[in-house]
């Protein structure tokens, strides 16, 4: 298969999985995003989040606020600037994005249990290899 086609075919089937996984979330999108960069990125402005979602300052500052009201993310002032707001995850943000992580992986896994035999299982994990690879390239990390 030519890398083009290829990179299509793998473009939509990607984006296909993630769809079907996050589908067991019991939250919105949107706020698990946020929690996940709060959780990889450290602290964060709304500004930075809705850059890292590649959405809306509104929309991000409503997610924010959501959020904030059920505890799982707290703000205090900017140690750089004062009129902005640093997020941080708080302990229950924490623990739920932990658990929407174990919903979707528990999905998942059920799923390649029932679906793959062991020697498919193998290659699986072989193109997981290979699909870091291409994304730390695409990623320059």
């Amino acid at each position: 298969m030519e890398a083009d086609a290829l990179a299509e075919e793998l473009r939509q089937s990607v984006g296909e999985l993630v769809r079907a996984v996050r589908a067991v979330d019991t939250m919105p999108p949107g706020e698990a995003a946020i929690l996940g960069f709060l959780d990889r990125d450290g602290p964060l402005t709304t500004a930075d989040l809705a850059r890292l979602r590649g959405v809306t300052h509104q929309s991000a500052a409503k997610s924010v606020k959501d959020l904030s009201i059920e505890g799982l993310v707290r703000g205090e002032p900017h140690p750089g600037d004062g009129r902005k707001l640093l997020l941080h995850l708080t302990d229950a943000g924490r623990s739920r994005l932990r658990r929407e992580r174990v919903l979707r992986a528990d999905a998942l896994g059920t799923a390649i249990r029932e679906i793959f035999d062991a020697d498919e299982r193998r290659q699986l994990g072989e193109s997981v290899a290979l699909l870091k690879r291409l994304t730390a390239r695409l990623t320059g990390h």
